[in-house]
């Protein structure tokens, strides 16, 4: 798997909340077509105006990369272009291992990744 987190910082809260609008349905688009792609969330930070959270879960290397060709990914660049971002920090991540955050029955974990 790869998980995609990245944040883009705008000009002033309306702008945020404009590009946000402006790209609602080519991020459900881009987890209905696209395969391999497992999410694709591009949301309005709770805590900072300014700032769009950006994550991304694909099966693989592959499926990423044929994301950057595909129409869905023109879509948003041409949507974004004219959305006045002022900063985009991103990171991709390979995870090699995944488990639930919580236990069978709901509770808190003390460890993770220990057997």
């Amino acid at each position: 798997m790869i998980v995609v987190v990245a944040a883009l910082r705008f000009e002033n809260q309306a702008d945020r909340d404009q590009a946000v609008d402006l790209i609602r349905e080519v991020q459900l688009a881009t987890r209905v077509d696209e395969p391999g792609c497992h999410d694709y969330c591009f949301a309005a930070d709770p805590s900072v105006p300014t700032r769009i959270q950006v994550y991304e879960l694909w099966a693989d290397s592959e499926s990423l990369a044929a994301h950057f060709k595909h129409p869905n990914y023109t879509k948003m660049v041409e949507l974004l272009s004219g959305a006045n971002i002022k900063e985009s920090i991103n990171q991709a991540y390979l995870v090699e291992r995944g488990e639930s955050v919580y236990g069978a029955d709901g509770e808190m974990k003390e460890s993770f990744f220990t057997e």
